[in-house]
């Protein structure tokens, strides 16, 4: 089985943690025995967020020569190389030395025109109390918002149209090469007008690129890996229950936060649709127990509804 799984960013560092090596290895080798479970007897592709790391070179760039800020396109690449080098020696750690890694910086093809670049909503960097984000704003020229009882750095997150490593990652999986690509969205690239490909300012959602890499790939599973145990309704209240299943048209009927769980369900949703495949959302620690479809959300066409846990 064909498994692609986009690690959310509580995988590499929680929230609040300092963002140290340390501290965000020590995550990734908790995630790296989850992804052994998975890959020990299946195919995969490992991707994975990188807003606070991209967020953090960008302060230290500043802090240095403002006006010699390297540009996102280039941090999303830098943040691709670090992250994916301790996922590899950690997953490496645990598996067979036999079994092959490969890192893949990868270009995602964006669009100029779309109207994310309008209204900027992807969270960078830390969290700060109001008054000093509005403060660095002010200072740096950013675009803010609230997240959760704090506040952080936003910047554009347009769709992505094309991944140009596809055919390499093929390769490598056809050498039961486990692929860490597509970091943090990707990096995000377009076409000038005299049709020469640049980087672009803007973090791609990750599980947008996660979800076109899935579908490009013709994974069998895709697997949204969060520091939830799956989707609830009525998250927060009483009655807030937690799905075991759910069809993509009655999933994609409810409401869910912008900024947490609706990239999510509407790239699930999205990869059911146009795959016939099935895509999952629960907790990293549930990893192995997601893909035999005893823990987390699973998102098919196999089911009417809405099913949930006793």
């Amino acid at each position: 089985m064909r498994v692609v799984v986009a690690l959310g960013g509580n995988a590499l560092l929680k929230r609040g943690q300092p963002m140290t090596e340390q501290a965000q290895r020590e995550n990734i080798k908790s995630a790296s025995v989850a992804l052994a479970a998975i890959a020990e007897n299946n195919e995969l592709v490992v991707t994975h967020g990188n807003g606070p790391q991209v967020g953090l070179l960008a302060l230290q760039g500043n802090a240095y020569k403002p006006d010699e800020l390297y540009p996102l396109d280039v941090l999303g690449a830098e943040t691709e190389g670090m992250i994916g080098y301790m996922i590899e020696q950690e997953l490496g750690n645990i598996m067979p030395f036999e079994r092959p890694f490969a890192t893949l910086l990868t270009m995602i093809e964006v669009d100029l025109d779309d109207p994310a670049f309008a209204n900027p909503t992807k969270f960078i960097g830390p969290v700060y109390a109001k008054q000093q984000a509005e403060k660095l704003a002010s200072e740096n020229q950013w675009s803010i918002k609230q997240d959760g009882d704090k506040w952080r750095r936003v910047v554009a997150s347009p769709l992505p149209k094309r991944i140009f490593e596809l055919q390499p990652i093929k390769w490598l999986l056809e050498k039961n090469t486990i692929v860490v690509c597509a970091g943090g969205g990707g990096i995000p690239t377009a076409y000038d007008g005299s049709k020469k490909l640049k980087g672009v300012e803007a973090v791609i959602d990750k599980d947008f690129a996660t979800e076109l890499l899935a579908r490009d790939l013709e994974a069998d599973l895709y697997i949204m890996a969060t520091d939830a145990p799956g989707v609830y309704v009525d998250w927060g209240l009483p009655s807030q229950r937690l799905i075991k299943t759910a069809h993509p048209d009655a999933l994609g009927q409810l409401n869910f936060a912008a900024g947490s769980m609706g990239p999510k369900v509407d790239a699930a949703c999205q990869f059911v649709k146009l795959t016939g495949n099935e895509a999952a959302i629960g907790a990293l620690d549930d990893l192995g127990n997601i893909t035999s479809k005893t823990a987390g959300t699973i998102i098919t066409n196999s089911c009417e509804g809405l099913h949930y846990y006793d």
